[in-house]
């Protein structure tokens, strides 16, 4: 009895460590079939935050699991006053180009929840607004009062860390995943608060710094 104890206990310990050979063998060869990724790309935007990209080559044709491309911010920098909005200079790329047969002066439109990442234009002076492209340019934001921006046609989350995919936002006073500590609270009075797009004047609470 205690030798068929034995074999049975020796048997399920060498099948244990079959299975997880197994595994191992398996995920190194998930991981293996990718090469290397490539080099990060130009950034789409000289200033104001663009996106980058690099890609991989799967070695195992079309096995491969995961993505090929991966994306990061970059230029994240402000652009200075005399540069215009992303969105409106993608517009207004369309100016010499014929629609139906007449020349516009294209203006962007902003905030469309159906498709921010679309490039939708109004003619000035009418009531004309034409969608003259399927994607705007990478790092153009999904709207003016966010970080957040479109790559590859799809809005991505951006924290105020300028990092993809981040969530941190900035705290009552002002610092990007701060706790609220650094300001006390005086109410009644006005506050100048600078947006990542533009600067505006909002009657809020007053923040004092110690």
């Amino acid at each position: 009895m205690e030798v068929c104890m034995t074999f049975l206990f020796c048997f399920v310990l060498c099948f244990l460590h079959l299975q997880t050979s197994r595994i191992a063998r398996s995920d190194e060869d998930k991981e293996g079939a990718w090469d290397a990724w490539g080099a990060w790309s130009d950034c789409s935007r000289t200033c104001g935050g663009g996106a980058s990209y690099s890609l991989r080559r799967c070695l195992n044709g079309r096995n491969c699991e995961g993505r090929n491309i991966r994306y990061k911010t970059c230029s994240n920098n402000d652009c200075p006053s005399d540069v215009g909005d992303f969105r409106a200079q993608q517009c207004s790329a369309y100016n010499d180009v014929k629609y139906q047969g007449h020349f516009y002066e294209w203006l962007p439109v902003y905030n469309d929840p159906s498709a921010p990442c679309a490039l939708k234009c109004q003619a000035l002076g009418k009531k004309l607004v034409v969608e003259l492209a399927p994607k705007v340019l990478d790092g153009t934001r999904c709207n003016v009062e966010s970080l957040d921006m479109c790559i590859s046609g799809i809005c991505q989350a951006v924290g105020c860390d300028r990092q993809l995919g981040s969530n941190a936002k900035e705290d009552n006073c002002g610092i990007c995943a701060g706790d609220g500590s650094t300001c006390r609270l005086v109410r009644g009075q006005a506050k100048a608060h600078v947006s990542p797009e533009k600067s505006r004047l909002q009657i809020d609470p007053m923040l004092i710094y110690p």
